[in-house]
């Protein structure tokens, strides 16, 4: 009906895109999106690399293919409408070993399949035609991989919201959602808001909050920190896009790579080491109830039986520049630990199964009048519009 109230919670890039797509499509719908935080964008969505994916990773048929190459095209046109730096830069993926080339092919052949335009296969002169200061046995480039602001994004978004005459509450922890009837309250501490539909999009909290819907506890929110090096400015230009490994199919992580950001400053990273808090930017943070909860799920100690081996290496390229930077310049010789500062970090909140299964591909639960959008890693930012118009549709299809 015209004049229900939908709520979302968390307004990240995801659901700020949601609440827009529903303002759009249903006019009369009064959209309230609820925040702990003070600002919009604060979490993953002001901490990712910028990219914009062409889809070359995703398993063909997935929700991650269909709603990355959806979602890149209706993210492109509408940066171009609100005038959002997006710049398609291009990324290469590039093999250095003879051992990675199978790997490639396969990669490849996944890209193919997904659409992924202007895919060309390179050797190492065409590596060097596009990244001249790169090496590698072999590559692939997309050259309308592209770099955003996707906080400048989320908060467009957010305007639009407001513009429909929905609202963005911030300071809204949620601690409660009960059904009161038809309706559905939300409550964080004394404040309450009574809707007839909710949509959960909390990130790094999403497991925790939709448990307060009734959700089951699979799968569990595990944190990812992902630390990032700058490049010295001197060594700025010796990147002119996007240069990326080939990916351990093992892991939904895409491994250490450079990127240019819009702003022209040129990062590298992140990598991926297990999280001591939700919300651990640094090493020192540390949560003992996150902890708590991350011992406690049994496919925390699954995966770590099956990936202890990558996890130390991982740590050890947190604690030492230079052998965070030894991977790397593999694909950048000249550029080295005394070319590059340590940057910001942001979390990944990564889905672990009950199994110890490293959840890739999103996954949206439907419990009657909730929706719980259980895990949105990368490409979610890229496909945020397209996964807008997925979740809205579930929604009005009841």
């Amino acid at each position: 009906m015209a004049d229900e109230t939908i709520g979302i919670v968390g307004a990240g890039i995801v659901g700020l895109a949601i609440g827009r797509e529903i303002s759009l499509r249903r006019p009369g719908t009064r959209v309230v999106v609820l925040e702990k935080e003070p600002e919009v964008a604060l979490h993953q969505t002001g901490h990712n690399s910028g990219v914009v994916h062409a889809g070359i990773y995703y398993t063909p048929g997935s929700l991650k293919a269909e709603l990355c190459t959806r979602g890149r095209l209706l993210l492109r046109e509408y940066c171009a409408e609100r005038g959002i730096a997006y710049d398609e830069c291009g990324k290469l993926v590039v093999a250095v070993r003879p051992d990675e080339l199978g790997r490639l092919d396969n990669l490849e052949k996944r890209a193919r399949e997904n659409g992924v335009p202007g895919l060309l296969r390179v050797d190492p002169a065409g590596i060097r035609e596009i990244e001249p200061h790169a090496a590698g046995l072999a590559a692939l480039h997309s050259p309308e991989t592209a770099i955003t602001d996707f906080p400048g994004v989320a908060r467009a978004f957010a305007a639009d919201i407001k513009a429909a005459g929905g609202e963005v509450r911030t300071n809204f922890p949620v601690t409660t959602i009960k059904k009161d009837g038809g309706s559905i309250r939300v409550e964080s501490g004394e404040q309450t808001v009574t809707v007839d539909q909710v949509i959960v999009c909390a990130g790094i909290h999403t497991d925790q909050v939709s448990r307060l819907a009734g959700d089951a506890p699979a799968p569990r929110i595990i944190p990812f920190r992902g630390e990032y090096m700058r490049v010295r400015p001197e060594k700025a230009d010796l990147v002119r896009g996007m240069i990326y490994p080939v990916p351990d199919p093992r892991y939904p992580f895409l491994g250490v790579h450079f990127t240019r950001r819009v702003t022209g400053v040129v990062e590298v990273g992140p990598n991926a080491v297990l999280g001591l808090a939700r919300e651990g930017y640094k090493r020192s943070d540390i949560s003992v109830r996150d902890l708590a909860g991350i011992a406690a799920w049994p496919g925390t100690w699954r995966m770590a039986r099956q990936h202890w081996r990558t996890g130390v290496k991982e740590v050890r390229g947190s604690l030492s520049i230079r052998r965070y930077m030894a991977d790397a310049m593999q694909y950048v010789p000249e550029i080295g630990a005394a070319d590059v500062v340590r940057a910001g970090a942001g979390v990944r909140a990564q889905a672990l199964d009950r199994d110890g299964a490293l959840v890739d591909d999103f996954r949206i639960h439907r419990l009657g009048p909730v929706t719980a959008v259980r895990n949105a890693p990368s490409p979610a930012a890229t496909s945020s519009l397209a996964i807008a118009e997925y979740v809205v549709d579930d929604v009005f299809s009841r």
